[in-house]
């Protein structure tokens, strides 16, 4: 283990493996390589599927572009699943999916668990489900494991020494080793490389399991673009707006979809962890500026940040005190890209506004989310 992963920089946190979906768009090879070669990733998980229904676009062209860059590459599948049959209906799914896109025998196809339905199960519900699941995929000649946040790892779910991928953001990471008897910590969402746009989630592999238990081949060719981009990565970088101001503003929320608590009021801030749906908020300030709405959470070591929605609609993410939450339609939206940003199946979002998924909606048309 320590022959494969250690020495390009003992201090900081390591770019060992990116997951990538379709929020990152297409990927070339270009990029992956410019991935491996400066900054030291040597495996590539991409997305899938979703549920029961979804199936990422993007994932063959990842699968296929990652091998083309010499990469290990392993995929992932965000679970919606509340029952055992569920679970392994949804396994099955992804299975199917992973095969028809070209993920090879014997990678790893992770579960993803951080939902609103895992949220509202008993840990013995998800961890009979999560084992359903895993039991089910290795059917299809895939090595399983569980991806989950740090607040829900070991008390939403069971989550064994030497197993798991755990999402834990510090708001410093240099020096830090969390989740070390885990496979992997995936300890930024916001990391950025030089060819590629936005930010992408980051993990330290702490085993082989996700280069396939083989000796890495990947090595990178410039071990000092390494060094200072991984150093780089380590630092926070959130800074204070120098023009909104913030006001007091003591108030609880409750989250109604899982949402990013941040070390700072920006996206590009690094994220401490992932609030899941149903948590209550409780905050003390209020700012609005890069086009979001956002509320500072007093902790015990400081304080977390969080966006309560675009500045044009400030409530988005959390619940109203009124009977029903209302959603405005805007253009480009769907019945299944409000039901996801919502907790729901696109089934119930359609029956509880008197229509079906066949429905056409409109932007400018308001649904009951809530």
């Amino acid at each position: 283990m320590a022959a494969l992963f250690l020495g390009m920089n003992a201090n900081a946190a390591r770019m060992d493996m990116v997951d990538v979906s379709n929020n990152n768009g297409y990927m070339s090879t270009a990029e992956y390589v410019s991935m491996r070669n400066e900054f030291g990733v040597k495996a590539v998980t991409v997305k899938i599927s979703e549920g029961g229904t979804y199936k990422d676009p993007y994932a063959a062209s990842n699968i296929a572009n990652v091998q083309a860059a010499g990469m290990y590459i392993n995929g992932y599948h965000f679970a919606r699943y509340a029952t055992k049959a569920q679970a392994i209906a949804e396994a099955d799914f992804a299975g199917k999916a992973a095969k028809a896109a070209g993920l090879p025998v014997s990678a790893v196809l992770a579960t993803d668990v951080e939902s609103q339905e895992a949220n509202n199960q008993s840990k013995a519900t998800n961890d009979r489900n999560n084992a359903a699941f895993m039991k089910e995929i290795q059917k299809f000649g895939y090595r399983a494991d569980i991806y989950t946040s740090g607040s829900w790892a070991n008390d939403k779910m069971t989550i064994k020494g030497k197993t798991g991928w755990i999402a834990a953001y510090p708001y410093v990471v240099s020096g830090k080793n969390w989740y070390s008897t885990n496979h992997a910590w995936q300890w930024s969402s916001t990391a950025k490389f030089r060819i590629s746009y936005g930010g992408f989630d980051v993990s330290q592999l702490n085993s082989n399991y996700y280069t396939a238990g083989q000796k890495s081949t990947v090595k990178p060719t410039d071990k000092d673009a390494v060094k200072d981009n991984n150093k780089e990565a380590n630092k926070n970088a959130s800074k204070p707006s120098t023009t909104a101001k913030w006001v007091k503003e003591a108030k609880t929320y409750t989250l109604k979809t899982a949402v990013k608590l941040r070390t700072g009021a920006s996206t590009s801030s690094n994220a401490i962890t992932i609030l899941p749906a149903g948590t209550t908020v409780k905050t003390d300030q209020a700012i609005i500026q890069n086009g979001y709405r956002w509320v500072r959470q007093p902790r015990f070591n400081g304080y977390g940040y969080l966006a309560t929605g675009p500045a044009s609609n400030t409530l988005e993410y959390v619940k109203s005190g009124a009977a029903h939450t209302y959603y405005t339609v805007k253009s480009g939206d769907s019945w299944w890209s409000i039901a996801q940003r919502n907790g729901l199946s696109m089934t119930t979002l359609a029956s509880q506004n008197g229509k079906t998924i066949y429905t056409t909606i409109y932007p400018g048309q308001r649904l009951v989310v809530r």
